[in-house]
């Protein structure tokens, strides 16, 4: 299957540089698209433009829709952002994984309220009108299996919410189960949250550019992929 990853313009996009390279190295796929920016270095990859004058959140949900549009994309592709790193060889593909109940989810976001706390709890009930009344959060930092008829159906189904949890609607209404974790992102700069044999990571620009585990990752992928200029 291919993988899709929407990309907003930011300067260099170092932290996708390395996603691609530990997608190339560990995750089975068929082809990669950018959805939105495609950086300049970027090569051997499709590229769906997208208009981002959106919040984050709509210019991610339009990117995906797009994704599911277009019909050179494969009908199951595996969802990922620019900053989800693939630290070790999956030869059975891409394992579904949730995050638990997203009431857990709520709980423990409570101390920080906002616009994602907001969506999470209004598209919980909105999988509760669905007939989901105990849900699970899909809102990993890990690639996602996702069909594009299913995910059409719960962006069109979901798409009055300002910041819909769409991975979770989708998971949910597709009815996808999986393996449950702990989400893998580490926000801090600290050499702590991570270990050698984690097979997923995923940062925050700083601790990707200042942090230990952006080392770490850097260090484990030193060598160019087929998609940068100049690549292998």
């Amino acid at each position: 299957m291919d993988i899709v990853v929407p990309v907003r313009a930011v300067p260099r996009a170092e932290q996708l540089r390395y996603a691609l390279r530990s997608w190339a190295a560990n995750l089975p796929h068929r082809r990669v698209w950018v959805v939105g920016h495609r950086p300049p270095w970027l090569t051997d990859a499709g590229h769906i433009p997208t208009v981002q004058d959106g919040s984050k959140y709509r210019n991610t949900t339009a990117a995906v829709r797009a994704a599911c549009l277009h019909p050179e994309v494969s009908q199951t592709f595996l969802l990922c952002n620019d900053d989800f790193f693939v630290m070790h060889p999956l030869p059975g593909g891409m394992p579904v994984l949730h995050r638990g109940p997203v009431r857990t989810v709520e709980a423990a976001y409570a101390a920080r309220p906002g616009e994602y706390l907001e969506g999470m709890r209004q598209t919980r009930e909105l999988l509760t009108d669905l007939g989901h009344p105990e849900p699970l959060s899909y809102e990993l930092h890990v690639p996602l299996p996702v069909d594009r008829d299913g995910m059409l159906d719960a962006l069109d189904l979901g798409g009055h919410l300002p910041v819909l949890h769409k991975r979770t609607l989708y998971g949910n209404l597709a009815g996808l189960g999986g393996e449950e974790i702990a989400d893998v992102k580490i926000l801090h700069r600290a050499p702590r949250g991570y270990g050698a044999g984690d097979r997923f990571l995923s940062t925050m620009p700083d601790s990707f550019t200042n942090g230990a585990v952006g080392r770490h990752i850097r260090e484990a992928f030193p060598q160019r992929c087929r998609y940068e200029r100049g690549g292998r």
